[in-house]
């Protein structure tokens, strides 16, 4: 027992390491105070789905003030790719080839989409978009507004090591291998997966 434990400690160690460096890296970015600039902007329909794809890097993903998805860079931007694809209910988001320092992107998109996140490594921030929400981070700190608890019917989240913090469901854990599900009488759903960081789900 105690060799395993040693080896997800050390396997957590390894996952962390990298990502802690590249938020700190993309915080102090921040407040140098380089402006975004926009490089994708296309129409979507409310309520539809938003898959996104991304390397590593500091992400925020914020509600369009309008029913688009819009993609804007700040920081090290380098040789990064943005893929932005619209078919009809559904949209793609891709950012690629991210440098490994100093990369942050703002997303915005409808304030009612389901949105599936995938990302290598880094920091993540959603903010309260209406929908289910399927979230995966190989390593980083990962903060999801949740909105209306009520709206749930059922959240699955868990951290292979670090904190949990699931307040507006009741739930709050640390360590290695955690996990806090609930169920409600909502409609939508949250799954949030992550391997080494912090997950926070807030109102």
């Amino acid at each position: 027992m105690r060799s395993s434990f040693c080896g997800v400690l050390a396997l957590a160690t390894v996952l962390c390491l990298p990502a802690c460096q590249h938020a700190e890296s993309t915080s102090s970015e921040t407040s140098t105070g380089t402006a975004p600039s926009a490089v994708a902007d296309k129409p979507f329909l409310a309520g539809g789905k938003i898959t996104f794809d991304l390397d590593g890097g500091g992400y925020d993903i914020r509600t369009a003030a309008d029913n688009h998805v819009r993609v804007a860079m700040s920081g090290n931007t380098a040789d990064t790719k943005v893929d932005v694809t619209v078919n009809g209910s559904s949209a793609d988001v891709k950012i690629k080839n991210t440098p490994h320092n100093n990369f942050r992107a703002v997303v915005e998109v409808p304030a009612t989409a389901d949105l599936v996140v995938r990302l290598s490594a880094g920091e993540l921030k959603i903010a309260a978009v209406t929908g289910n929400k399927d979230v995966e981070s190989y390593a980083g700190n990962v903060e999801i507004a949740v909105g209306d608890p009520n709206d749930y019917a059922g959240v699955d989240t868990t951290v292979k090591a670090g904190d949990l913090d699931a307040s507006p469901f009741g739930g709050s854990k640390s360590g290695l291998l955690q996990q806090f599900t609930w169920s409600g009488s909502g409609k939508y759903t949250l799954r949030a997966h992550l391997g080494a960081g912090n997950l926070v789900l807030r109102k």
